[in-house]
């Protein structure tokens, strides 16, 4: 088959419109990634898309559609909830997909035989244009050969797909970089069912409660039901071996120095690139999430494309905002291939748990038992110190966050990052990978000096992604009465100021799914603390 490049002229849309019209398929592009693009209610011609793409059968496609109203138009779903329109309108057109109810109109070719349909208004204007000259929803999956790097320009596409289909569109590099956000609003609370441009905080200030699926960061398990695309199979692999590597900057570059640089690719950070031997291809500023995500599968592909290099390992990035998604799309890359640096003969251990649940007396307890503590709260006092650290947030909340002598005032600094879920957003994504960094500094430093057993004290552990360095996570909780009471005379504050500290943390549910071993604290000091010491025993 000959593939033709089309441009994103009048004639060339109409005559990709055409393609589609008649059956056919055409690659287009959006603000994410191309996409190969069929009648999604059309089932012969959705099949095409997966003997074109090499993709199984079962894997759901996402619908394009270029107005609100295409929904009702073309009949798509038998219920839009009033869930879904609050985020149409607030995202859409843009990098986020909405899972609904499908209509009897929508095959279950395009579906991947759920009864559900997964619906996205591209941002792209030639996608659009090409979506209305056509007179029909786009089903369209990434035009890629099926596992490999998504393309975000059209000489990937044609890299992957020359021969396979009639067209490919040119519509420039991808603005985002990864694909959509997956929400579903299916069940009964909203779920995220594959992370990107949209986070999970931006559809948390729209709808409130938002669930996380564990399929984001973690493999599903055998015989699990795929309920959005890129959550089956092993996705976005170039053709060498992919390692995400998880350590501190020098541990990275050390580590990969070990290799032979004439074979191995490191997809690494601007401030990598002079420390390392080998290949290296950076993803850009190491707290530059957007830029990351729009470089990312062109690295992949350009590393992939050096000769003779069979592995690549790239920089593990955290699971908070923009960079979850990152992290959802490498640990696939990988085959969830994860290595974690640190220096030899140590394990660390996570301590956390909700204020007031007793993790302060737990983390004593550790220590007398031959522990060496490190104090999360104690290195994020640090990081404010650090002069990049208090550039950047004096960038994004102003110089009223300053004190006289320049330092970061850490009462001013909370009443504005605490002031919105979008500020605290903020402030996390400038000070998590800081902290991580000097928590790494500091297990390192521990282990020189004969440290074997590292517990980390941090009360927010797992909402920062560092519960994903840890050997095993123990929370501690308590019930809510006690913890109450506890807050109370511990901080002489109000029931309602402790009532409305507890409403802002997580519930136990949250830190039984995280954790390894549990701590509850529901009788006498007494006998929790002997429950603290036997754990501290088994974990010695």
């Amino acid at each position: 088959m000959n593939t033709r490049l089309l441009t994103n002229s009048k004639e060339d849309i109409k005559a990709a419109a055409e393609i589609l019209k008649n059956g056919g398929l055409a690659a287009i592009p959006t603000e994410t990634v191309y996409g190969l693009a069929a009648d999604a209610l059309n089932a012969s011609a959705v099949s095409s898309i997966f003997e074109a793409k090499g993709r199984p059968s079962d894997n759901p496609l996402i619908v394009h559609i270029s107005s609100i109203d295409d929904i009702e138009k073309f009949g798509l779903v038998r219920e839009f909830p009033k869930s879904a329109r609050l985020l149409a309108e607030k995202f859409w057109p843009g990098p986020l997909t909405i899972v609904m109810p499908k209509s009897d109109l929508v095959p279950k070719e395009t579906t991947g035989g759920l009864d559900s349909v997964a619906l996205r208004m591209p941002s792209h204007p030639v996608a659009r244009e090409i979506i209305k000259a056509a007179g029909c929803p786009l089903a369209a999956p990434s035009a890629n050969l099926s596992g490999s790097p998504s393309p975000t320009t059209a000489q990937h596409v044609l890299a992957d797909m020359r021969g396979r289909i009639p067209a490919v569109v040119e519509g420039g590099s991808c603005e985002v970089g990864l694909e959509s956000t997956v929400i579903t609003v299916c069940t009964e609370i909203p779920t995220v069912l594959r992370p990107g441009k949209v986070t999970l905080e931006e559809l948390r200030d729209v709808l409130g409660q938002v669930n996380l699926s564990r399929a984001v960061l973690e493999e599903l398990k055998e015989g699990e039901e795929a309920a959005s695309p890129g959550m089956k199979y092993k996705h976005y692999s170039p053709k060498a071996r992919v390692y995400l590597v998880k350590g501190s900057d020098m541990a990275f570059s050390c580590y990969v120095n070990t290799k032979e640089p004439q074979s191995t690719a490191a997809l690494c950070y601007d401030s990598d690139v002079t420390a390392l031997h080998c290949h290296t291809l950076s993803l850009g500023d190491k707290n530059d999430f957007e830029a990351q995500a729009h470089n990312l599968f062109a690295a992949l592909r350009e590393a992939d494309s050096i000769e003779g290099v069979d592995t690549i390992y790239v920089r593990c990035p955290g699971t908070q905002g923009l960079s979850m998604a990152l992290f959802n799309r490498l640990i696939r890359a990988a085959g969830f291939q994860v290595i974690t640096l640190r220096g030899e003969g140590y394990r660390l251990i996570g301590l956390t748990g909700p204020t007031g649940s007793g993790k302060s007396h737990a983390s004593r307890v550790f220590a007398q038992k031959g522990f060496a503590v490190v104090n999360a709260d104690e290195i994020a006092h640090k990081a404010l110190t650090l002069p990049e650290c208090i550039e950047k947030l004096t960038r994004a909340f102003g110089k009223e966050i300053l004190s006289p002598d320049g330092s970061v005032c850490r009462k001013a600094l909370g009443s504005i990052a605490f002031s919105s879920e979008e500020n605290t957003q903020k402030l996390n994504e400038i000070t998590h990978p800081v902290i991580a960094d000097l928590c790494e500094e500091e297990f390192d430093l521990l282990c020189s000096e004969g440290a074997s057993s590292i517990v980390l004290d941090a009360p927010t552990l797992i909402e920062s992604g560092l519960h994903n360095i840890c050997d095993r996570v123990v929370s501690v909780i308590s019930p809510a009465q006690t913890r109450l009471e506890r807050i109370m005379a511990r901080d002489g504050i109000t029931r309602e100021k402790a009532l409305e500290r507890m409403s802002a943390q997580q519930d136990d549910e949250f830190y039984k799914e995280h954790s390894q071993y549990m701590l509850t604290n529901d009788t006498s000091l007494e006998d929790f603390t002997e429950k603290a010491e036997k754990l501290a025993e088994e974990l010695l």
